[in-house]
């Protein structure tokens, strides 16, 4: 049915500092509109606020203004959710105070849980459900990846079954990512990517390991930038593309990010900033 669908987390970013703005975001989000992007069939579940929100209908609007499949997203009794973050001059950003609303204790349905199964590969963004939705998929042998920069409680960090498991070191600590990459696969995911900001990237897959550069640049705002990785990497990969490939495309994408507010270009969606 889609080349890729994405599960998870959507917010609205309100954004603070150097860059005024406010933007439709969320790690499972972002995935979906950049692979989208760059081609792929996409499907996002998730959940927003109630019908006739603004904010809600903001983050449908956006997913289908980019093409991708929004039938499992559902509308709750609880307000989207919303993240506001301090944008530094240099362009990195700080989360300021996060409210999950509407993704606080969601999981897919039935119907939802049936259409992931025939995905070609499923990404997991912030889901609060303990690891189960991954070790489902992962038990019917459906590829998947996740990202555990944006899932914090340490119940929800198993990577088994993962076939990437996607992390994050600032460039400060880039020594470390061989040995972090290292970790994921000893428990139990089958590759892992770390993300370094401007020192790169490494990757731990096919019994290899291999560096990446980052593109060089002077960001605006480093929003989504490494969801926007991830959904380069992805589309590479599921178009055949060899494992050098997709690390540059995910660098490639990521770069196009930092060039403007937000993890998506948004102008016609009414963002303001």
């Amino acid at each position: 049915m889609w080349d890729l669908a994405t599960v998870g987390d959507n917010c609205i970013d309100r954004l603070t500092g150097a860059v005024q703005a406010e933007r439709v975001g969320g790690n499972a989000l972002n995935v979906a509109v950049q692979a989208a992007g760059a081609g792929l069939r996409v499907a996002y579940a998730g959940a927003v606020g109630p019908p006739g929100e603004a904010e809600g209908d903001r983050v449908v609007a956006a997913l289908r203004r980019r093409g991708v499949d929004v039938r499992h997203v559902v509308r709750r009794d609880r307000p989207t959710a919303v993240t506001v973050l301090l944008v530094e001059p240099d362009g990195e950003r700080r989360i300021l105070r996060e409210d999950f609303g509407a993704c606080a204790g969601w999981r897919p349905d039935a119907a939802a849980l049936r259409a992931l199964g025939r995905a070609r590969h499923v990404h997991i963004g912030w889901l609060d459900d303990g690891g189960a939705l991954r070790r489902r998929l992962a038990a019917a042998g459906v590829p998947l990846s996740q990202d555990l920069g944006v899932t914090a409680a340490p119940e929800h960090l198993g990577v088994e079954g993962l076939s990437v498991a996607f992390a994050s070191l600032p460039e400060s600590e880039a020594a470390g990512a061989e040995a972090c990459a290292a970790c994921l696969v000893a428990r139990g995911a089958r590759g892992a990517v770390v993300t370094l900001g401007a020192a790169g990237s490494l990757a731990l897959m096919e019994g290899r390991v291999i560096r990446a550069e980052a593109v060089p640049l002077v960001p605006a705002d480093t929003t989504g930038a490494g969801d926007s990785y991830i959904a380069g990497f992805l589309a590479a990969r599921l178009r055949g593309a060899p494992l050098e490939a997709a690390m540059a495309e995910g660098h490639a994408l990521a770069a196009r990010c930092c060039r403007h507010p937000g993890g998506f270009p948004q102008e016609d969606d009414g963002a303001q900033g």
